[in-house]
């Protein structure tokens, strides 16, 4: 039988697995590695560069081609919640004169975040005047813009295989509102509501997320969804004493990943 077939480095201490390694060109791989990728039933983190192509050619993929399209792109994201009927903060997109009328949805202080490629806390605002908003409109042509939530802290669910394997608090230093841990925040484990962990599962089976760190805040009792990571940070799950690294490689190995199709 084949070792499994990796194109990216996530796996590569793993000698169960066969990594290939990105290429910037199909040119650079010797034809038995080509015929390993045509042939492979799955393949696992193929990176952006051959996602498409491989989906084209029917490929499985893992993380799934879902994770690969939707990726740090809070439009999307957003879209998508909103799509599936998921409770999310409301969030409204401004494109080109459209920004001119923000004022005319939302009042100060509200958050404004950069749309695309932007993660770990960077690209996230909160704006509270007219000089504000306009030093991030002049830095961002599509303005993503959130009602700000009366929130301490919030949530991060690490989703494998649908399955939740890691949630815990994200809880800011004092005087920074981002609750990234990117940004000095810390990680409580106590205490997570369960209708959280739920949300959080119940939205990656939805959207067919089966690698995902989901983000949510409690309002009110009730969750509700930010965001998701498929390159999601891995201090929190080591801080449980969870290598995700191994859990994905021994849930590979096991059969368990990519999930059974239903």
């Amino acid at each position: 039988m084949t070792k499994p077939i990796v194109i990216g480095a996530r796996l590569k201490r793993y000698p169960q697995f066969i990594t290939l390694g990105p290429r910037p060109n199909l040119d650079d791989y010797p034809p038995e590695h080509l015929e390993l990728i045509r042939e492979a039933p799955v393949v696992y983190y193929p990176t952006e560069a051959l996602v498409p192509q491989l989906a084209a050619m029917g490929k499985r993929l893992f993380p799934s081609l879902a994770c690969h399209l939707l990726e740090g792109d809070k439009i999307k994201q957003t879209t998508l919640f909103k799509l599936l009927g998921l409770p999310h903060p409301r969030t409204r997109v401004f494109y080109g004169s459209q920004r001119r009328e923000i004022l005319d949805h939302f009042a100060f202080p509200f958050v404004a975040k950069k749309p695309r490629a932007s993660s770990r806390g960077r690209g996230v605002h909160l704006i509270e005047n007219q000089a504000q908003l306009e030093a991030y409109l002049a830095d961002n042509k599509v303005a993503y813009i959130q009602e700000r939530l009366h929130i301490s802290r919030d949530i991060r669910v690490v989703v494998i295989g649908f399955k939740p394997v890691c949630a815990y608090w994200r809880v800011p230093p004092p005087g920074e509102w981002r609750s990234n841990v990117a940004q000095g925040a810390t990680v409580d484990f106590t205490g997570v509501p369960p209708q959280a962990v739920e949300l959080a599962v119940a939205a990656a089976k939805a959207a067919d997320l089966d690698e995902v760190g989901i983000d949510l805040a409690m309002v009110d009792d009730s969750p509700l969804l930010l965001e998701f990571n498929v390159k999601y940070g891995r201090q929190g799950p080591r801080q449980m004493g969870l290598d995700v690294v191994d859990y994905v490689a021994q849930g590979i190995l096991a059969g368990r990943l990519p999930p059974p199709r239903e």
